[in-house]
C-alpha cells in the first residue's frame, strides 16, 4: 500500500518546522525532509535543531519518510553539481559528503531512508570519457555507503531522473546490481518514469519490488527539443524531437525544425555556414531553406517562462552551462516570449516527449489510480511523497489539491 507523504522541497518559503505542521494538518501520513540551503542545510543543522524538528514531527504524530539529500543543493544557477561521478576528486567528496549528512540526519531523527540522483554526463565527460562515469558513481555510492552501521536500519536509494546518467528504472535497477549491497535500492519517481519510460506502467510493475519510496506529481505532453553540437549530430528524427544544432567556433545555433527551420547568430551566416546549415537540413529532410535571426535582437530579461526554461535546460546532458544559457533567449523566443509562439507546449527533453515539470496530481495526463494499481499489485509496500517544487508559491493549495485527489484512489487496505 501506498502511504501519502509530502516533500518540504515544496514548502521552501515556509520556517521547517510549519512546514512539517502544514503537511500533518493537509492529513498526510508522512513527510519527506528535504536538505535546502535556507530551510533545512545540514551544514548548519546542530543537535538542538535536529532535537527540536524529532519534538515537531512527535507533537504533529506524523512520520519523517525519508531524507531527500537535494541534487540542488550547492550552487542553485549549476544544480546537481557537483555530482557523484564529478571528474574532480574534490567535486565528488563535496556530494560524498552532503549524502553522508544526509545520512547522519537521518540516524538522528529515525528515518530509514535516504535519497539522492546520479548527476548528468556533463561537456566534461564528453571531453574526457576515461574514466567511465559510472565506475566512479558506483565507488561514490560504496564510499557513501561506508557511513551506515551494521546495527542500524537505513537504506541509501538511487532516484533515476530524465536526462540523467542514471535516467531509466532499468538503468537505476542495474546500477543497485553493479553496487551489491543490501542497504542500496530503488527510489521510483513517477512522474520521472512517465517522462522516460514508453511503457511506465509496466515499469512500474517490474520495479516495483525493488523500490522502497515514491515521489508523485503529475505531467503533461510537451514538445520535444534536442541541444547538440554540430560535430555531434548523427542523424534526425523529427517526429520524436526538433533539434537546436550548436556551432562552437560562432556560438550560434539552427533550430532544425519542418515548421521553422531558423538559424540564431550574431552575423549573416557566411557561404561556407550556409552550406553546413543547408546540408543539415537536407539531412533532417527539410527542403525550405532556413530563416535568420539576430542572436542580439532576442529578449534575454525574466519572463513567466523562466521557470520552464531553466528546468528543460539542465535536464540537456553533454554541453557547458554556458553553451545552454546561451540558448536560453532561442528557447523563450520559440515559447512565445515577445510574441507569437512557435512552439505552443512547454519543451521537453525526455525520451518519451513528457515535461519533467511536476505539475499537481489530477492536473495533468499521468494515470496515477493505474500507476498505484501497478505498483501495489507488484509488491511496493511504503511511502509515496508528493514532490512540488515548481508550486512554491502556491504551496497551500498545491498541498490540498493533491491530498485530495490522491486520498481518492482506491487502495488494498
Amino acid at each position: 500500500m501506498i502511504q501519502l507523504s509530502y516533500s518540504t522541497f515544496g514548502l521552501t518559503n515556509l520556517p521547517f518546522l510549519e512546514a512539517i505542521d502544514a503537511v500533518a494538518r493537509a492529513g498526510y501520513a508522512g513527510v519527506e525532509l528535504s536538505f535546502h540551503r535556507d530551510q533545512f542545510n545540514p551544514f548548519n543543522l546542530g543537535e538542538a535543531d535536529l532535537d527540536a524538528v524529532r519534538a515537531r514531527l512527535d507533537a504533529a504524530r506524523i512520520v519523517p519518510a525519508c531524507v531527500a539529500t537535494a541534487s540542488h543543493f550547492f550552487t542553485p544557477s549549476r544544480p546537481h553539481e557537483p555530482s557523484l561521478m564529478t571528474l574532480d576528486a574534490a567535486g565528488r567528496k563535496r556530494r560524498i559528503d552532503l549524502v553522508k549528512r544526509g545520512i547522519r540526519v537521518a540516524r538522528r531523527l529515525g528515518v530509514r531512508l535516504v535519497t539522492f540522483g546520479s548527476g548528468f554526463l556533463r561537456e566534461e565527460h564528453v571531453r574526457q570519457p576515461q574514466p567511465d562515469p559510472g565506475e566512479l558513481l558506483a565507488d561514490s555510492i560504496r564510499e557513501c555507503l561506508r557511513e551506515i552501521r551494521d546495527d542500524e536500519d537505513i537504506t541509501l536509494l538511487i532516484e533515476p531522473e530524465p536526462g540523467m546518467y542514471i535516467e531509466t528504472l532499468a538503468q537505476g535497477l542495474a546500477l543497485i546490481r553493479a553496487v551489491g549491497s543490501p542497504r542500496f535500492a530503488l527510489h521510483i519517481d513517477i512522474c520521472h518514469a512517465y517522462c522516460s519510460e514508453p511503457d511506465y506502467i509496466g515499469a512500474l510493475a517490474q520495479a516495483a519490488p525493488f523500490a522502497r519510496y515514491l515521489h508523485i506529481s503529475d505531467a503533461r505532453e510537451g514538445r520535444n527539443l534536442r541541444i547538440v553540437r554540430d560535430d555531434a549530430v548523427a542523424g534526425f528524427d523529427l517526429d520524436a524531437a526538433s533539434t537546436l544544432v550548436y556551432f562552437p567556433d560562432t556560438a550560434d545555433y539552427l533550430l532544425v525544425d519542418r515548421r521553422h527551420p531558423l538559424y540564431f547568430g550574431d552575423h549573416t551566416p557566411d557561404p561556407a555556414r550556409r552550406r553546413r546549415i543547408d546540408a543539415l537540413l537536407a539531412q533532417a529532410g527539410i527542403d525550405r531553406p532556413a530563416g535568420t535571426v539576430d542572436y542580439g535582437s532576442l529578449y534575454a530579461g525574466a519572463s513567466p517562462l523562466d521557470d520552464e526554461i531553466f528546468t528543460y535546460l539542465i535536464s540537456v546532458p553533454g554541453l557547458s552551462f554556458d553553451v545552454l544559457e546561451r540558448a536560453w533567449p532561442i528557447v523563450a523566443h520559440l515559447r512565445g516570449v515577445r510574441g507569437p509562439a512557435l512552439f505552443e507546449r512547454m519543451v521537453a527533453n525526455t525520451r518519451t516527449g513528457i515535461v519533467h515539470f511536476h505539475e499537481i496530481p489530477g492536473e495533468g495526463t499521468l494515470d496515477l489510480a493505474a500507476s498505484f494499481r501497478a505498483l501495489n499489485a507488484h509488491g511496493f509496500d511504503g511511502f509515496g511523497s508528493v514532490e512540488l517544487y515548481h508550486h512554491v508559491e502556491g504551496w497551500q493549495q498545491a498541498l490540498d489539491d493533491s491530498y485530495r485527489h490522491l486520498a481518492a484512489i482506491a487502495q488494498p487496505a
